[in-house]
């Protein structure tokens, strides 16, 4: 994946509460093994009509708010079933974090897997996001994950927190399999320096 060091982008909002998994994306597209295409299908229950017709009021298709990298999203954002399908159709669909007041585990921790970023800000910064967003689309804030700061159009840095592993492997662009096999010089120093250790706990 992507290394995520700092970037800049627009608002999409999506002020509601308790947004599932099976919302962000339904069970039928659940049948694919890869992350291509899935862009199309995020929010797909609440973005089309039964036909397949875009809904012009849903926010994510209405025109200004087309290209945005940060999706803010009401509390609890990602709850429900532990699909990893949710992350991976929002980053299909652009986005390069999410930011709430708060995430379910499974979510966040699948999200920071697959090189989404979840930022968590209080209530009251949570807010000047959304009216943000909502009185001028053409604004951006910038993330900076070294920093592990929001910076908004006036200038003022919130701090979000993240565990030091995540942050490592995001600022590097590798998961969890890309940390390990950066260690096999140091797995081998290791079998070469124990031989007889490596050879008991192999028997």
């Amino acid at each position: 994946m992507e290394p995520i060091k700092q970037f800049s982008g627009r608002l999409a909002p999506l002020p509601i509460n308790d947004i599932d998994t099976d919302q962000i994306i339904p069970a039928r597209y659940l049948k694919v093994t890869d992350k291509n295409g899935l862009g199309g299908a995020c929010f797909a229950d609440w973005r089309y009509e039964a036909d397949g017709t875009p809904k012009p009021d849903f926010a994510l298709n209405r025109p200004e708010y087309q290209g945005a990298a940060v999706l803010v999203g009401g509390h609890n954002f990602g709850c429900g079933s532990s699909r990893e399908h949710a992350p991976w159709a929002l980053l299909g669909a652009g986005f390069k974090a999410v930011i709430s007041t708060y995430f379910a585990d499974i979510f966040r921790n699948n999200a920071l897997k697959n090189g989404l970023l979840p930022v968590v800000v209080d209530a009251e910064t949570h807010r000047q996001l959304i009216s943000l967003a909502e009185e001028d689309p053409a604004a951006e804030v910038t993330v900076d994950l070294e920093a592990q700061a929001v910076i908004l159009p006036d200038g003022r840095s919130v701090q979000f927190p993240i565990d030091a592993f995540s942050r490592y492997c995001l600022l590097n662009g590798v998961d969890q399999l890309g940390f390990l096999l950066g260690l096999d010089e140091h797995i081998s120093a290791f079998e070469e320096a124990h031989p007889a250790r490596v050879r008991t706990t192999a028997s």
